[in-house]
């Protein structure tokens, strides 16, 4: 082996051990995330902070959201609050990834985190088309959907709903076509 030959390999080992540490490292987050985000066999209610399962569902989510919106995280500060964290993921995933499909070429999602009156709550708004006013009402119905036929099961919403529901809590939604969505998520920081 010459060595032009030895130096090449040497090069190039190099480079794919490099990568190779890079793809395992990647491997290892996408593994914590989803593991952290499914919460198996997790069913009371326990202390959960709402940021780390908004960081979550937006790392297990990343490839549906990267190539549509930038995300502008603006939390405030939150207490641990009492949930069902992979029932919350699931809402956040929910309404994340519509907010991503309703932009048509690349936008923004905003999500913002606050307390008032002994609830903490979650705003997620999206700059895509907006909600038409004639259907709005219909968007938490199970199997509502507006997505072509394979895009969408239309009971994203509906779930979400039932979930905040059950959390003791309200789902409240705001939109004005061509402009974009709000949704704002209510949970009382301790569950009665």
């Amino acid at each position: 082996m010459s060595e032009l030959e030895y130096d090449y390999i040497k090069t190039d080992l190099t480079e794919l051990l490099e990568e190779s540490e890079e793809g395992l490292e990647r491997v290892k987050k996408i593994i914590v995330s989803l593991k952290d985000f499914s919460h198996i066999d997790e069913e009371a209610f326990a202390p959960a902070d709402l940021h780390k399962c908004i960081e979550t569902t937006l790392s297990v989510a990343q490839n549906e959201i990267k190539y549509k919106a930038e995300i502008i995280r603006e939390f405030g500060e939150l207490p641990l609050i009492d949930c069902i964290a992979s029932q919350i993921n699931q809402v956040i995933m929910n309404i994340t990834v519509n907010a991503a499909h309703a932009i048509q070429e690349f936008g923004s999602i905003h999500i913002r985190t606050g307390t008032q009156d002994h609830k903490a709550w979650i705003e997620i708004e999206d700059n895509g088309e907006g909600i038409p006013e004639h259907i709005i009402n219909r968007i938490f119905e199970p199997f509502y959907t507006t997505k072509p036929i394979g895009k969408g099961t239309g009971l994203g919403l509906s779930l979400s709903q039932t979930i905040i529901e059950k959390h003791n809590g309200l789902l409240e939604v705001e939109s004005t076509p061509g402009r974009g969505t709000k949704f704002k998520i209510w949970l009382p920081i301790k569950q009665i």
